[in-house]
């Protein structure tokens, strides 16, 4: 609106700088003015919905000289019939190639800055819709890693209850609460949502609980954290698949006492997770062996961080090592 005041006080003074009286000049100011404005919304609300292509920005230029063309013709007979006023009807007719000009560029302002405005505007929704769309598939990916990661826990341990059932009932029967309790607190974690160590610590230790009933004597666990890592945030059940990958690998190919070590530590705004087995060189090959924990554990901290260097293994003197680093949000 008030481009429109100024566009019309600026019309008059210049029409009343030619010696035209103040009503002349006014009426001329806004005439011209409600003509151009119709032609403006005409050509702006047309580029709402039709975005012209490389070759579409000739019929552009077109449209916006019929426009020019239509407010002048109908300036050229509104307005002597308002004014009828001789010497400003020859005004009139005198000024009105340089009207035309002047309207075409107001109309093609208007019509380049609708362009550019809804191009953006364009982009905007374009950019938001596939963001949406990967999110929606990063999301889906999510689930299915966890869908992924259930049923191979969930066979092993129904395997091992089997085993137990005929020959150490009490143990078997005290495995299924178990596994209760870790499902429960499975179906309650959400992929999007992280948890503090201290709380994928507790649900760690229901899984360490079940492991030991099946391994007995022979799995042992050491966890260590130090004073500041108990708050620190990472995705749920991130550490179980480790865990469950460094058991595989430090029990299934011995008969002795295993000890996992689980260490978690902040460093440079980083928490950082260390899971260490010991494997027997000879019969065990843990650089090709990462199964679906490690892969599965990498692709997860990918699609939350955008990052493939988060995971690092290390096989050195019988140990294995896995190092997972989570960027911590300041």
């Amino acid at each position: 609106m008030a481009c429109l005041l100024t566009w019309a006080a600026m019309q008059a003074y210049i029409i009343h700088s030619f010696g035209f009286n103040w009503y002349m000049a006014i009426v001329d100011s806004v005439i011209n003015t409600i003509l151009l404005t119709a032609a403006c919304w005409l050509i702006n609300n047309n580029l709402r919905y039709y975005q012209p292509g490389t070759k579409g920005y000739i019929n552009l230029v077109v449209w916006c000289g019929v426009l020019s063309g239509l407010c002048i013709t109908a300036a050229r007979w509104l307005l002597p019939a308002l004014i009828a006023d001789k010497i400003y009807k020859d005004f009139l007719l005198q000024s009105l190639i340089i009207r035309f000009f002047i309207g075409f560029l107001a109309v093609g302002c208007m019509a380049m800055v609708s362009v550019i405005f809804y191009s953006q505007l364009d982009q905007k929704k374009s950019d938001k819709r596939k963001a949406d769309a990967e999110r929606l598939a990063r999301e889906a990916e999510l689930y299915n890693l966890r869908q992924q990661l259930q049923p191979h826990f969930l066979f092993n341990s129904l395997n091992s209850i089997n085993a137990l059932i005929g020959i150490r009932p009490e143990e078997a029967r005290k495995m299924i609460h178990q596994l209760s309790d870790f499902l429960r607190g499975t179906l309650k974690k959400d992929d999007q949502e992280p948890v503090t160590l201290a709380e994928e610590l507790a649900h760690l230790q229901l899984y360490l609980d079940i492991e030991k009933v099946r391994f007995g004597h022979r799995l042992i666990t050491e966890i260590s954290c130090d004073s500041k890592s108990g708050t620190t945030l990472l995705p749920a059940m991130l550490l179980q698949p480790i865990v469950e990958n460094s058991i595989k690998f430090g029990l299934y190919d011995t008969t002795e006492e295993v000890t996992i070590s689980i260490r978690a530590e902040v460093s440079d705004n980083y928490l950082v997770l260390m899971v260490q087995n010991p494997y027997d060189a000879q019969t065990t090959r843990p650089r090709q062996g990462t199964g679906f924990g490690l892969s599965g554990v990498q692709r997860r901290l990918y699609l939350l961080f955008a990052r493939n260097d988060l995971v690092e293994t290390h096989a050195e003197d019988n140990l294995y090592t896995t190092i997972i680093k989570i960027p911590q949000l300041t």
